[in-house]
């Protein structure tokens, strides 16, 4: 049995565009429709059949639909709630893919209707590409999808949303939004921070040109630079909905570099051994919850 049977996916980039082909794959009798703010998007999604039914307005796009998906910057949830809440359908569910969970909660939830539920949910996946063509069935699969319903949450709309995840192919995982905030801070929003500064460095140096950086770029600072190639605008509204979370875990890894710099200049080689031998096991740990590839070069193909 489907846990839906109407879906609108509002925002139609790379994960709203991910989550249309996963449900085709695997909710092939699933009714689509969808939406874009982008008139280009909307067009593009019409020309390769993304949805059954692209609508010009968010409004339309929810109608009669028993769930609805805001795959938009965490800066716009709460306008585009305001815009869909007048033509939700009783009972319907709203849930949401930001990277956000609590500043979402708070923008959204005073919005929407009685009567309609909202799971907030937050699909750890993602590439550096953004658009309707970027995306791919396959996206979440063996990825977290972490939930995180507000106090007093229905329990069967939780348990449906937990459903079409695990349909398509995620692992769900329950958790309180703050600390959602707290843990992504670390694991995603803190490494994309330090790339963007990075490669931000790098293009400012005066002594080396933009094209020795882009000729002698080794692994490391290649992967930097596919973090640091992310959507802008949405790292933007996630920085700023993150804002206390980033501080405090920023602050932290501050106090931790000044330590590393303070272990070279006196050439406290003990230090450095120690910190490296203990960070190369998260590497492992992360490869054996098969969240990446070992493979060498991160399975890249050299052809």
């Amino acid at each position: 049995m489907l846990p839906f049977s109407r879906v609108a996916i509002i925002g139609l980039g790379l994960i709203g565009s991910s989550l249309t082909r996963a449900v085709r794959e695997h909710m092939p009798t699933v009714r689509l429709t969808g939406h874009d703010a982008d008139p280009a998007v909307r067009a593009r999604a019409v020309e390769i059949g993304l949805v059954d039914d692209v609508t010009d307005q968010a409004a339309t796009a929810v109608t009669d639909a028993d769930l609805v998906i805001l795959c938009v910057p965490v800066g716009a949830m709460a306008e585009v709630a305001a815009a869909i809440a007048p033509e939700l359908s009783n009972g319907a569910v709203v849930s949401d893919v930001g990277s956000v969970k609590a500043s979402v909660i708070e923008a959204v939830q005073p919005l929407l209707p009685a009567g309609t539920h909202f799971i907030p949910a937050h699909p750890v996946a993602g590439t550096e590409h953004s658009g309707p063509d970027a995306g791919f069935s396959t996206l979440f699969h063996n990825r977290w999808c972490i939930l995180t319903p507000p106090e007093g949450a229905d329990q069967t709309a939780v348990a449906r949303v937990t459903d079409f995840w695990t349909k398509i192919g995620a692992n769900v995982e329950i958790m309180d939004a703050r600390h959602h905030d707290l843990v992504l801070a670390v694991t995603s929003h803190l490494p994309h921070l330090i790339a963007y500064t990075i490669v931000g460095t790098a293009s400012d140096l005066e002594d080396v040109t933009q094209s020795e950086v882009i000729k002698y770029s080794a692994g490391g600072f290649r992967d930097f630079t596919r973090i640091a190639a992310s959507d802008p605008t949405m790292w933007r509204d996630v920085f700023l909905a993150n804002r206390e979370a980033v501080l405090e875990i920023l602050q932290r890894f501050t106090e931790d570099l000044t330590a590393l710099q303070r272990a070279i200049r006196w050439g406290d080689g003990d230090a450095l051994y120690t910190l490296f031998s203990r960070t190369r096991e998260i590497r492992r740990s992360i490869i054996e919850e098969g969240q990446d590839d070992a493979r060498p070069d991160f399975g890249r193909t050299h052809e």
